[in-house]
């Protein structure tokens, strides 16, 4: 694949590791930029040997001012897709259209439930008996984007935060990679809310 793809992360870099190992994805993957100055995310891109930036939002004014330079960086190291892995900012509405289509997001719940930055805590609380992993595409709103792939987990009796969030993340870290592919591979098409994933994929 010759798509350059910049991973964006904010924590310890499990599912930025999931992308690292698959050898489908790992040549696209060109950059890794983090808005926290020692993630592990950080590491394990050094580690791969993979071009890292700490961009920090203590340097630039508000969100608008952050995703600029955050622009300012994917266009110096022409990048074309964007995949979101723990990244703990809201994206500014001006970055999200520069890369229509080409952003993707992983969370932890089968979307439109339990949106926000808790789900695997909201789906407990619920009382539900499944949530799940969605990839989807970003958009101006949080975790709404048009769905890509979604696989559901089922809840069992007994089960933690931490159990749970053990079982969906072994599901992520399968999701993600194959979503990630099929972007680079121009293998998804967009009709309104669908996506569609070409017959050759």
């Amino acid at each position: 694949m010759g798509a350059r793809v910049a991973v964006l992360a904010s924590g310890k870099g499990s599912n930025l590791q999931a992308l690292l190992d698959d050898p489908a994805v790992r040549p696209s993957i060109s950059l890794v930029v983090s808005d926290r100055e020692a993630p592990g995310a950080l590491l394990r891109a050094e580690d791969a040997g993979v071009a890292t930036i700490f961009l920090d939002p203590g340097a630039h004014e508000g969100r608008a001012g952050y995703d600029r330079a955050l622009l300012d960086v994917l266009g110096v190291e022409n990048i074309e897709h964007i995949a979101l892995a723990g990244f703990m900012r809201i994206l500014s509405a001006e970055l999200v259209r520069a890369y229509e289509g080409r952003l993707l997001n992983i969370h932890p719940a089968l979307l439109p439930s339990f949106p926000g930055a808790h789900p695997v805590r909201d789906a407990l609380e619920w009382g539900v008996k499944v949530t799940g992993v969605t990839v989807h595409f970003v958009d101006e709103e949080v975790d709404h984007g048009p769905i890509v792939l979604q696989e559901t987990v089922a809840i069992e009796p007994g089960d933690d935060a931490e159990s749970l969030h053990a079982r969906i993340q072994e599901v992520e870290h399968r999701l993600y990679p194959l979503a990630v592919r099929l972007l680079v591979e121009g293998k998804l098409k967009v009709e309104g809310r669908a996506v569609h994933v070409l017959d050759d994929a």
